[in-house]
């Protein structure tokens, strides 16, 4: 059948070959930008949001689940990098293990991820800057940096920092990637003060009680922690712009998760003694903490980076939203204008549309139920590149891997267990709206793109092994 035609490896690699985008990025450039994806709401403001609405200071626990359900889904995400370093990271693995239709549903599934995702971190930044601008007597009215069900017109900040940082990716990725690593850096200085200056206004007392909505709130928590971790995945959308992607790629997955999960459990551990968790549910969670114990000059300071350093995530995440349309029209899944590129290599409609996209969604929806709508759809995702490892292994046993996930097929089926887990703990509000994502998605393909396939039109058999 036409929907479980797969694409063939070797195919794959000679895309991977073509230099239609330009590879700039090597291991360090990829760390960078996993970190920078990965570090930025979640730590900023989530840990506060969650602590105090679903796990008090266990919140250290729900970045602890989270990040062990990540860290399985990491390693085969590492392992497909380095063997098919094509972009489109899950659509493109899924296109060569399960067939077509689920490798577009897989596309259409990370395309809500990462727009989600942008116009989510969006809200969170508004928060930071317009509590930065308070701190001058120069906040913005409320009517516009609240969406329209919270009493307010708009989050205008929210929609000027996403098309700004559309328009600096629009310029090319080895320009924007030089701003993207200073972002980062900032970021990560900025949350090394934070650890220091705060820890020295810990007080244990306020740790107790330690687990105050018991277990289901830590599972509670971690399913929507999880938001926090997204971006490690991203990186695998780039493989076509990386120097060395045998090789860098599983360096920058692994060491970036690995490097965010010791961040995010030692700010939660600070942040969560400072001052009773119950006080911590606002979005300026760092500098509110801050500011209660007096260090307003270190709020101050804190307030400047998370204004650099979540720009950082809203960058990752509008290129790899527009890597996915690149790959899926490239193939004839979406029209051809999402895969055209300028003379710079970028594909510059893909771009734009992606940034308008994420900036109206940033401007008039809750930052929580997108964060559990982008879970959702990152959930599924993981579940289904754990699923593709084990097939791919029995499929093209002899093909050369730069990394292998160990104990297969173990591994891969305890890490879809676990994501099956966390969506299941999640509202069935968010379960509802994906479900309409997800028909709109079947739409499309079957409206468009079944027609259009360049795998369909060719009648490609595929490869069960390529060496």
């Amino acid at each position: 059948m036409g929907l479980f035609k797969k694409k063939s490896v070797t195919l794959m690699l000679e895309q991977s070959k073509k230099k239609q985008l330009e590879k700039t990025l090597g291991a360090f450039d990829l760390t960078l930008l996993g970190i920078g994806a990965v570090i930025g709401t979640g730590v900023l403001v989530l840990t506060g949001l969650v602590a105090a609405r679903d796990a008090g200071p266990a919140v250290i626990l729900s970045f602890m689940l989270a990040a062990i359900v990540c860290g399985f889904a990491a390693l085969c995400y590492a392992e497909f990098a380095s063997t098919i370093p094509a972009s489109g990271s899950v659509y493109t693995y899924a296109y060569a293990t399960i067939g077509e239709f689920a490798a577009h549903t897989m596309g259409w599934t990370l395309l809500s991820v990462y727009v989600l995702t942008t116009s989510a971190v969006a809200n969170g930044w508004s928060a930071y800057f317009n509590n930065f601008l308070g701190g001058f007597g120069l906040a913005i009215p409320k009517e516009f940096v609240t969406i329209p069900s919270q009493g307010g017109t708009v989050n205008l900040p929210a929609i000027c920092i996403t098309l700004a940082i559309t328009w600096l990716l629009s310029r090319g990725t080895k320009e924007s990637k030089k701003v993207n690593n200073f972002m980062v850096l900032v970021k990560l200085v900025v949350i090394g003060l934070f650890i220091v200056v705060g820890a020295f206004y810990v007080k244990p007392e306020n740790w107790t009680p330690f687990m105050p909505y018991g277990l289901e709130g830590v599972i509670a928590g971690g399913a929507a922690v999880f938001f926090a971790f997204l971006g490690f995945d991203a990186l695998s959308t780039s493989a076509e712009e990386v120097k060395n992607p045998q090789r860098d790629l599983p360096i920058g997955i692994i060491s970036s998760l690995v490097i965010c999960t010791i961040i995010y459990v030692a700010v939660c551990l600070v942040m969560t003694g400072m001052v009773p968790y119950t006080e911590l549910n606002v979005a300026e969670a760092m500098a509110y903490v801050l500011h209660s114990v007096g260090q307003d000059a270190v709020a101050g300071v804190i307030a400047v980076g998370a204004i650099i350093g979540i720009m950082a995530v809203i960058f990752a995440y509008v290129y790899a939203s527009t890597r996915i349309l690149f790959a899926m029209s490239r193939d004839g899944l979406l029209p051809a204008m999402f895969s055209k590129t300028n003379a710079s290599g970028v594909p510059t409609f893909s771009t734009w549309i992606t940034g308008a996209g994420s900036a109206f969604i940033a401007g008039f929806v809750d930052l929580k139920e997108l964060a559990n709508l982008a879970n959702i759809g990152a959930l599924l995702t993981f579940a289904v590149i754990g699923l593709a490892v084990i097939l791919f292994r029995k499929s093209h046993p002899d093909l050369q891997r730069g990394f292998r996930v160990p104990f297969v097929p173990v591994l891969p089926i305890i890490s879809v267990a676990c994501c099956v887990f966390l969506m299941v703990n999640l509202p069935g509000t968010t379960w509802l709206y994906f479900s309409v994502w997800v028909l709109l998605g079947v739409i499309v393909y079957f409206g468009y793109s079944r027609k259009h396939s360049v795998l369909q039109e060719n009648n490609e058999i595929p490869l069960k092994k390529a060496n």
